[in-house]
């Protein structure tokens, strides 16, 4: 299959590998950019845990400056790829949810006791609530935006020249990224072209803007994880 592929780099070139191995022609066009907040204020706690939900937001706190002060404290991740990047900046005790934002929470819950603080690092931009459940089950949490993705602001000239050419699908990692497709391609008087494809998404949250804007064909991961993705690519 020809494949639209708009997840942010680095991301973007490991996925592409994966799909090309499959057999697939793939086109990386990038709808939002990483940008690493290397002011964050992180805080001097004292903190029980780390939290996070993005491999992003490990590779921004790979770079800050408060790195190794936060080495020995235990992390818990919502996936595998937060997990190792986490491990690979250094942090030697990691645990993963491998599900998603309510798995965490409740991951937490397991291993961790009521008022414990924990430091969130996360995104500028998020699907869901994880401080506020984790509030709700009696603990403190402190959210540090340490990234944010930076939105473009017109169709890439690589996406439309794609989609006048015809795809047979796009991949969608995130909500706001889909949110973006949408939103450049509409700008662009290209939204009808934009919806024909099938669109895979990686979650429900993430299929419901595609939805609402009518796309017919819509492919959902059974679990939120890149793996799960390709593999319902794989079986189309």
């Amino acid at each position: 299959m020809r494949l639209l592929l708009t997840r942010p780099e680095p991301d973007a070139q490991r996925t592409a590998a994966a799909l090309r191995a499959q057999g697939h022609e793939t086109v990386i066009a990038p709808l939002l950019r990483i940008e690493a907040a290397a002011d964050a204020p992180i805080g001097s706690g004292p903190w029980a845990a780390i939290l996070l939900t993005s491999a992003n937001a490990a590779h921004a706190i790979a770079a800050h400056a408060a790195v190794t002060q936060l080495h020995a404290l235990p992390v818990f991740t919502v996936g595998q790829r937060s997990a190792h990047a986490m491990a690979a900046a250094g942090f030697t005790d990691v645990n993963c949810a491998n599900g998603d934002v309510g798995d965490l929470a409740r991951l937490v819950a397991a291993r961790m006791k009521p008022g414990a603080p924990l430091l969130y690092l996360a995104g500028e931009d998020r699907s869901g609530d994880l401080a506020g459940e984790l509030r709700g089950r009696g603990y403190t949490v402190q959210t540090t935006i340490v990234y944010r993705a930076v939105a473009v602001s017109r169709l890439p000239r690589v996406v439309a020249d794609a989609l006048a050419s015809g795809l047979d699908g796009v991949l969608h990692f995130s909500r706001r990224s889909a949110e973006t497709y949408l939103e450049a391609a509409r700008a662009a008087g290209q939204l009808a072209t934009a919806l024909q494809p099938i669109h895979y998404c990686l979650s429900a949250q993430v299929a419901e803007p595609l939805e609402r804007a009518g796309a017919a064909a819509i492919r959902v991961a059974p679990r939120p994880a890149e793996a799960a993705l390709l593999e319902l690519i794989g079986a189309a």
